[in-house]
């Protein structure tokens, strides 16, 4: 994990992190058993450029059948949970209770959002994040059935597009993310697009 980060411990305010957002930095537990967060600056930073999102043709081919029922903002601490259940690929989790509790305020304030994916009933996928100005900072992805964290991401995107944010924001890239167009940039060049989209008036989710 390249970057620099520092320990701080849980008297964080949700306004002390969005001004964290605001500047660059981002929080991140060691594991969901450590009370304690630190901040994390990556050197290189993962962003998705909205103008060039893709889409593979094979989950366009699924997302046609419609397998899901997406919602937004429904179930926002149930996604949370998701996203901090061990997975075959994911043994561990950095979302600490910590995490919880400072997102879960984010939400109740307007400033974190959920997308999720049901089957019935049942929550099957998800995604979380921050939004703030015209910038959104994806978190985390959940998945307990094929392409539902994907189409959740498809879903986002073209809200993003459609209100106007300017800015999304991945943290770091990975495989799966370069699928749809991830790309890594410089934190120099990460600050002036954030500058950009914050100077914007906060957009609705």
């Amino acid at each position: 994990m390249a970057g620099r980060r520092g320990r701080y411990y849980p008297a964080i305010t949700p306004d002390v992190l969005l001004r964290a957002y605001s500047i660059g930095l981002f929080p991140m537990a060691e594991s969901a058993d450590d009370p304690e967060i630190f901040w994390v600056e990556p050197e290189v930073r993962g962003i998705l450029p909205l103008d060039a999102f893709h889409i593979s043709r094979s989950l366009s081919k699924a997302m046609k059948r419609n397998p899901f029922d997406i919602r937004v903002n429904t179930c926002f601490e149930s996604v949370m949970s998701g996203c901090a259940a061990e997975a075959p690929d994911r043994p561990s989790t950095w979302i600490n209770e910590t995490i919880r509790k400072l997102y879960t305020e984010l939400h109740r304030m307007g400033h974190a959002h959920s997308v999720e994916a049901f089957e019935g009933d049942e929550l099957v996928g998800g995604l979380y994040g921050v939004s703030l100005g015209a910038a959104f900072f994806g978190e985390s992805m959940f998945s307990r059935r094929t392409n539902a964290s994907k189409i959740c991401l498809v879903h986002l995107v073209e809200r993003l597009r459609a209100r106007g944010f300017r800015l999304l924001d991945t943290q770091f890239t990975t495989e799966h993310l370069k699928t749809f167009g991830a790309i890594d940039i410089s934190k120099g060049d990460y600050l002036g697009l954030l500058r950009a989209a914050i100077e914007s008036p906060h957009l609705p989710f």
